[in-house]
């Protein structure tokens, strides 16, 4: 079987890199420079392709003869960052995307798994569960970025010609988080003592990056087409998150948690 991953050098990428090779695959794997690939996959026997979703169509060749796109690729790190993003959401996370997706199709690719968010899954109002079947409208999302991610789950359901799978992580950490995600940089935050005595709070479900990598896998290999699956561990506060970091490496966590106006 033959993979092409997007966004092969991040968190969640790089980590279904090297299990994907682990379990016998051909990868090819997309990448904005072969260095940086290199970097991050080290000697792993894996194709690298230079691109990345600024311009699906310069490498839709690299396309031919895959069997299954995993794409993790999107703009999401940058969000977190002060300034006007909803465009290039919706011209990354969706529209090139969907782009990516037909382009795979006319190439004959068979299946396209596709990474959205626990956070577009709705939560029931009579307490119980929810499940993949609870999908938020998107003007319901005040998330921008989960917005991007609803928006672009209903597009692709509209994309013929190819199986598309989609997977809802969680609040993703593990190794090879290099950029780091925001998850990693409160690990390496922490670490280095750089967290402030403050804990904010809510909950959310965590789940490490090589779990949900797995999993992808298994929906390439076994899923029905359309299905999706969440995929992430119990929720967990921050405070709770912090406190197995400081159980982990000896420093404290914060000490105090704060109502978020106060934070």
């Amino acid at each position: 079987m033959h993979a092409f991953v997007t966004g092969s050098t991040g968190l969640l990428g790089s980590n279904l890199v090297h299990e994907l090779v682990q379990a016998g695959w051909e990868v090819t794997a997309l990448a904005r420079t072969p260095e940086k690939a290199r970097a991050q996959l080290g000697d792993l026997p894996v194709r690298v392709v230079a691109g990345d979703l600024e311009d699906v169509d310069a490498f839709a060749d690299a396309l031919t003869g895959v069997d299954v796109v995993f794409h993790t690729a999107a703009y999401f790190r940058e969000y977190y960052a002060s300034g006007e993003h909803e465009a290039l959401l919706q011209r990354l996370n969706v529209d090139a995307t969907v782009r990516l997706a037909r382009n795979a199709a006319e190439r004959g690719v068979r299946r396209f798994v596709h990474t959205s968010s626990s956070g577009t899954v709705a939560a029931r109002t009579d307490g119980r569960p929810s499940t993949e079947a609870d999908v938020l409208a998107p003007d319901a999302v005040e998330n921008l970025y989960f917005r991007s991610k609803v928006l672009c789950d209903l597009a692709l359901a509209e994309v013929t010609g190819i199986e598309v799978v989609t997977v809802l992580p969680g609040w993703m950490f593990g190794p090879r988080d290099a950029a780091p995600t925001n998850a990693g940089g409160i690990v390496r935050d922490h670490l280095a003592g750089r967290l402030p005595p403050v804990a904010l709070p809510g909950r959310t479900a965590i789940v490490d990056a090589r779990d949900v990598a797995r999993a992808m896998i298994r929906m390439a290999e076994h899923a029905d087409p359309g299905d999706r699956f969440i995929v992430a561990g119990r929720e967990a506060t921050l405070d709770e998150v912090l406190s197995g970091l400081a159980a982990a490496s000896g420093r404290p966590a914060p000490a105090l948690t704060l109502p978020w106006p106060m934070a």
